[in-house]
């Protein structure tokens, strides 16, 4: 015959009822000390004004996460190293555009002055056929300088 009494019962049972009584106290404990510590201080600093003015804390001065500080693992590397040729590779095809712009602009300019040289050399209503093509061309031109200076190749 088995007898079973309330302390035959399985030990998880009673374990965790000790372990809950155990945290329970420690908590008690932690919290009338922190009352204890709290009311001292506040009797201290009743006699001297506020506890903050009697006893300044250094705040720090700057505030580091420990993130910030770590050193680049081989994945970072190759992504830096990834946007640093993006990057080297958006400046390059702004400079080619810069310069094409540069180009552009002044082929219109030598375009538009002969166009006003020819212009005046002919009579007045009179229109010629290589007036009008030279003006078309322009016109062509200057519709590609204005496309280019809207358009900045860049990543960001």
């Amino acid at each position: 015959m088995v007898h079973h009494s309330i302390r035959s019962a399985p030990k998880s049972h009673r374990t965790h009822g000790s372990a809950a009584a155990c945290l329970c106290a420690c908590a008690g404990f932690f919290l009338a000390a922190a009352l204890a510590s709290a009311s001292a201080g506040a009797q201290q600093g009743g006699s001297q004004g506020s506890p903050a003015l009697a006893n300044p804390q250094p705040h720090p001065t700057s505030v580091i996460l420990p993130v910030a500080n770590r050193v680049p693992d081989a994945n970072d590397r190759m992504e830096m190293q990834d946007q640093k040729l993006k990057r080297a590779s958006f400046d390059a095809a702004n400079m080619e555009r810069k310069r094409q712009l540069d180009s552009d602009s002044a082929m219109l300019l030598k375009l538009a002055s002969e166009l006003k040289a020819e212009i005046d050399k002919t009579p007045p209503n009179t229109l010629s056929l290589s007036i009008v093509r030279k003006a078309e061309e322009i016109e062509h031109l200057a519709h590609s300088v204005q496309i280019k200076m809207k358009l900045t190749v860049g990543g960001d």
